[in-house]
């Protein structure tokens, strides 16, 4: 008979910024390709979001949504440049809330350098004008004007994500993106206020944090997801990151999830292939050096799979949550059977075929249906 493990400190709550995360769960922010070509989200999503949430993950994190028409990453990706999307998210959290007392946040982002004119409508832009290998193109630097305009938008996206209901926002300061392009001395060799030292180059991300709350208020909540290295020899390391990451929780931030990698690299955040369990969470250790610099709550994650190894990491103190993306692809009702001891391990096997341009799904899960 399988045995409960409700007593878990995995199933125990947690506190972001005002509010109270039932467990320490998180669906890591995971792009679902759900989205009409002008970001408008589609019936999916909800249906995605609902399933989750009655799956019990405790926080939901939704995938990028664009925050300016240039800084579109992805054909099918949500948006959340216009005051039109408020309407056209509600469904969203209003699925989530539905299944008490699951949380969701949305995450926000820029592709900067990492997209191509077909799909952005126009050049992509960076902090300098550093070529990209991997889109085969030299972005365009922005100017200071345009910097700022765009710090905009991010605090206007943000106040559309609360308007539409959601618990709270996710900032995309990862993975080769604008925001992590900024903090990283490869991608950004500016020499004006936005460059040069650790103090200006976080700048942009700081202002937007400073900004939303002084927008949304202190009590709506507001997190990072944060590159803890680029796996570049002239990128960001991880303490460049911790710096990085106790100015933004002087700025307001209430949660830190901390990944790592980009595009450039050739070393992205999702990993292919399974590993033995000594290996898992492969962030996890650049967070516990975090998670030692500041006092708001860490999330772990990089292949997290075994219910066992996620609960030694928050019992021993080195992440405070625990984040997955593809197992939820594959078991979206994995927490509760880790809940009920029916699973003691994900049977996801980070084939990284979920990543389907007709909608996120796990592609054995496709092959069982055909």
């Amino acid at each position: 008979m399988s045995k409960s493990r409700e007593n878990s400190i995995l199933f125990s709550p947690i506190r972001i910024g005002s509010i109270e995360i039932p467990n320490r769960f998180v669906r890591s922010a995971t792009h679902e390709f759900m989205a009409e070509p002008d970001g408008t989200p589609t019936d999916r999503l909800p249906c995605l979001f609902e399933t989750l949430a009655e799956g019990e993950v405790g926080l939901i994190i939704t995938g990028h949504a664009y925050v300016h028409p240039l800084g579109k990453a992805s054909p099918g990706q949500t948006g959340v440049y216009d005051d039109r999307f408020v309407e056209a998210l509600r469904p969203i959290p209003r699925a989530v809330h539905a299944h008490p007392p699951a949380k969701i946040f949305l995450q926000i982002a820029h592709a900067g350098r990492q997209t191509k004119p077909r799909i952005a409508g126009g050049t992509p832009v960076s902090p300098s004008p550093v070529y990209d290998p991997s889109v085969k193109l030299e972005p365009r630097e922005l100017s200071g004007e345009e910097i700022r305009a765009l710090i905009a938008d991010f605090v206007a996206a943000a106040r559309r994500a609360k308007e539409a209901g959601f618990d709270g926002v996710q900032l995309h300061v990862a993975h080769g993106y604008l925001l992590s392009s900024f903090i990283s001395p490869h991608a950004n060799r500016r020499t004006d206020e936005w460059g040069g030292s650790p103090e200006n180059r976080a700048r942009m991300a700081v202002e937007i944090v400073r900004r939303v709350k002084e927008t949304n208020g202190r009590d709506f909540p507001l997190i990072v997801k944060l590159n803890s290295a680029d796996f570049l020899a002239t990128g960001l390391q991880v303490e460049d990151a911790i710096d990085v990451a106790r100015r933004l929780e002087a700025a307001g931030v209430d949660g830190i999830e901390v990944s790592g990698g980009m595009a450039e690299s050739g070393r992205g955040s999702v990993w292919t292939g399974l590993r033995a369990e000594e290996d898992e969470g492969y962030f996890v250790a650049s967070a516990a050096r975090i998670k030692a610099a500041v006092g708001v709550p860490v999330f772990g994650l990089g292949g997290n799979r075994t219910f066992a190894v996620m609960e030694r990491f928050v019992a021993e103190g080195k992440v405070d949550l625990i984040s997955m993306s593809r197992p939820f692809i594959r078991e979206p009702f994995l927490v509760k059977k880790f809940r009920e001891g029916v699973v003691a391990k994900s049977e996801c096997i980070s084939c990284n075929k979920c990543f389907n341009p007709r909608g996120l799904s796990c592609a054995e899960m496709r092959k069982a249906k055909a």
